[in-house]
């Protein structure tokens, strides 16, 4: 695991320097290598995030955790990391008002699909309270 993030962060870094060097004759195309390596960085990880996800559902399953509720956190978690991924790559291309439209569309997503687990919980704390 280390190993791989070695390996991610020279990728990027030498990427980075890269960019910074087309930048200054072509920037477009520096853009274009931002982009790129963005996207090989986010495939190399992909085999680590189903990995993840698995052993979150076999946790969810030993503890009884309706599957529901989980898919829901694991969606907001991916809203969340989309939309981060999405914002960086606007605001490499210099766009920052366009980065702030997608980081806001990604908290409205997040509230309006945690809505059914707040509610849960609402009714589960109301359920406790004695009276």
């Amino acid at each position: 695991m280390s190993l791989d993030m070695i390996q991610i962060v020279g990728f990027g870094l030498v990427s980075a320097f890269l960019a910074m060097i087309v930048k200054e004759q072509k920037p477009a195309f520096a853009f274009l290598l931002t982009l790129f390596v963005g996207a090989m960085i986010f495939l190399f990880l992909i085999d680590h995030i189903v990995t993840a996800f698995q052993l979150i559902e076999t946790l969810a399953n030993q503890a009884n955790i309706n599957m529901v509720y989980l898919e829901t956190m694991l969606k907001i978690i991916g809203i969340a990391y989309i939309a981060e991924f999405g914002a960086q790559i606007a605001r490499d291309a210099e766009q920052g008002a366009i980065a702030q439209k997608i980081e806001l569309a990604g908290k409205v997503l997040i509230v309006v699909m945690a809505i059914p687990i707040f509610n849960v919980l609402i009714e589960t704390v109301i359920s406790l309270i004695p009276g």
